[in-house]
């Protein structure tokens, strides 16, 4: 029997993937919804939060930095910005964010940078130069995009999705855990 889900649009954006996942009932659904909507970079990001041998360059909790036009429009750090307009999103049912959904990027794009953030990626960058682009990288996203990414430096994914490493474990048997950094 064949497990029924929802589509989602071609090339969705993580959030949405995650999402998806983590609303199904069951962990056979959560698994194959994951295995539906494969890509590299979900598999990136749910290997930087699972696998204990990745080990985060960037500080650990909120982002503290926002840019000026942010500051003079919203007080606050990043964290706080991508939070609010999360809950904005939730608010008013949507995951839109209106004519600001124009020029964002994705993970799906950017995420062949997040070596730059992990042990044994690129420790030769200066702890400025790497903050500076996960930044870069974070106010380029879509906000629920960014949420997961501060979630997964700091491997708290599943504080917000009900997806465990056994369910990642199970949709992705080729993920070898152990031995990145």
């Amino acid at each position: 029997m064949s497990i029924v889900l929802t589509e989602l649009p071609a090339n969705p954006f993580s959030f949405e993937v995650l999402s998806l996942a983590s609303k199904q009932k069951t962990n056979a659904k959560k698994v194959e919804v994951l295995r539906t909507y494969q890509d590299p970079s979900l598999k990136s990001l749910l290997i930087w939060n699972f696998d204990e041998s990745v080990i985060s360059l960037l500080p650990e909790g909120i982002v503290p930095y926002s840019s000026v036009g942010q500051q003079n429009v919203r007080s606050g750090n990043l964290s706080d910005n991508i939070q609010r307009s999360v809950s904005v999103m939730d608010d008013i049912g949507t995951n839109s964010i209106g004519s600001q959904d124009q020029g964002r990027t994705s993970i799906r794009k950017e995420f062949k940078r997040f070596y730059n953030f992990i042990k044994g990626g690129n420790d030769g960058l200066s702890n400025i130069r790497r903050e500076t682009m996960f930044i870069n990288i974070l106010q380029g996203l879509h906000p629920l995009d960014a949420e997961i990414v501060c979630l997964i430096k700091d491997k708290q994914l599943e504080s917000k999705y009900k997806i465990s490493k056994d369910i990642v474990s199970e949709a992705y048997p080729d993920i070898q855990w152990g031995n990145r950094s």
